[in-house]
């Protein structure tokens, strides 16, 4: 059985003690649960003290909590950072139509990486609006739910927020439910992705001052080829520990990391369907020496 990013069916891993270390987190400005200050809090009771919010195509996270320091504790380094979701076509295929790049360590006041995020956030509400319309010809209307998403959700939505609607709704039994038989790809609410490619998305975070990472890449060891073209056009990085990989998982994407020499980063990937952040911090080891890494990449790239 293949490996997902979603599933470890290998040898779990076991943290030996509380990470202190998650660069991969979602708030409420893209598709998670929790408010950016929140969701710092939450992270820091449990001991980490090197993390970056990750957001969908969004850095509003890190741009409002620059303006409320009373919201960060002196010993926590707060990394700005982005998830963007890109588009794969031609010989980029084998990921299903989109790849997952972080971009940690980028500046929140880059005019230029600012106006790139607003057009994917477009494209966003377009899927969004697409997607809305394909269930409502399903015969799974979730308009009068979506209605009532308080503006914050509507900054850059994502299909887990479309998945809490058909929960709410009575279509689908959880998230993951939803995901597996409704909106997941290839299932009859999936609507393909509209917006950058990979390679631009690169160059856009090199710009903006941060390194490119490869995020939640499982099977990293049957992709080198693609992994390495990445690479030469400008990734730094890719999550070597991420807390639905197996330990053999791990080691795999560790030994491709160094083939590659590519920084080894890792995150909980929370949105906080599932459960509290604490118990989704207690499933994921990522050694501080990523931290560290991080750093080192970073201090090279500006």
């Amino acid at each position: 059985m293949a490996r997902t990013r979603r599933g470890a069916l290998g040898t779990p891993v076991v943290p030996p003690g509380p990470s202190v270390v998650d660069f991969h987190a979602h708030t409420t400005r893209s598709d998670g649960v929790m408010e950016p200050a929140a969701l710092v809090a939450a992270a820091y009771a449990v001991g980490v003290r090197s993390f970056a919010i990750t957001d969908h195509d969004n850095l509003a996270a890190p741009r409002e909590l620059a303006a409320t320091p009373d919201a960060v504790p002196a010993d926590l380094e707060l990394l700005p950072g982005v998830e963007i979701n890109t588009v794969t076509e031609g010989g980029w295929n084998a990921w299903r139509g989109e790849l997952h790049l972080l971009g940690l360590g980028v500046d929140p006041a880059d005019d230029e990486f600012e106006a790139l995020l607003a057009g994917q956030r477009l494209h966003r509400r377009d899927r969004y609006a697409r997607t809305l319309s394909q269930l409502r010809a399903a015969g799974m209307p979730i308009d009068d739910a979506a209605a009532a998403l308080p503006p914050d959700e509507r900054a850059a939505l994502g299909r887990p927020t479309v998945a809490r609607l058909l929960v709410g709704k009575g279509y689908a039994r959880s998230v993951d439910d939803a995901f597996a038989r409704i909106i997941g790809y290839g299932m009859l609410g999936y609507v393909p992705r509209d917006g950058i490619g990979p390679l631009p998305a690169i160059a856009a975070i090199r710009a903006a001052g941060g390194i490119a990472v490869l995020a939640h890449t499982a099977d990293a060891a049957d992709r080198v080829i693609a992994i390495r073209e990445l690479r030469e056009a400008g990734l730094r990085g890719i999550e070597v520990h991420y807390r639905r990989y197996d330990a053999e998982t791990v080691i795999s994407v560790a030994a491709v990391a160094m083939a590659l020499r590519l920084v080894p980063t890792g995150g909980t990937d929370y949105h906080g369907d599932r459960e509290t952040y604490a118990e989704a911090h207690a499933e994921i080891w990522v050694p501080s020496a990523d931290a560290e890494a991080v750093a080192a990449a970073l201090g090279t790239a500006r």
